[in-house]
């Protein structure tokens, strides 16, 4: 959970808020196939279920104040995975910036597996 204050009061954050957002924003850019699970425990659960959890891939972290964000994705074969990946890191930090007003410091995308 990311709490931050504003003038107004304590605003809370939940991670699966933040997951559902940067796994759309990174979904939607062209060469993404879908996210990957990031470990065995999120793979087991990915099965169990039968169906995309929407923390699946994403791990988002607050490090002084600014996001650390972490994904796992899937990519198209034959594509060129340096341009999916600066894409990737534009679109989501810009989604994050501007939907929560809180500023990003780093974010590692993982290729995980070609499809």
């Amino acid at each position: 959970m990311i709490q931050f204050y504003t003038p107004l009061g304590k605003v809370c954050m939940t991670n699966n808020y933040f997951a559902g957002l940067v796994s759309a924003a990174a979904k939607s850019c062209y060469g993404v196939c879908g996210m990957a699970t990031s470990t065995r425990a999120e793979g087991v659960r990915s099965l169990l279920r039968g169906s995309d959890l929407p923390d699946k891939g994403v791990r988002v972290t607050e490090e002084n104040g600014r996001l650390i964000i972490e994904l796992h994705i899937k990519v198209t074969y034959g594509l060129n995975i340096a341009a999916i990946v600066r894409s990737i890191t534009h679109k989501v930090k810009y989604a994050v910036e501007d939907a929560t007003s809180l500023k990003v410091q780093r974010i590692d995308v993982s290729v995980d597996d070609i499809v």
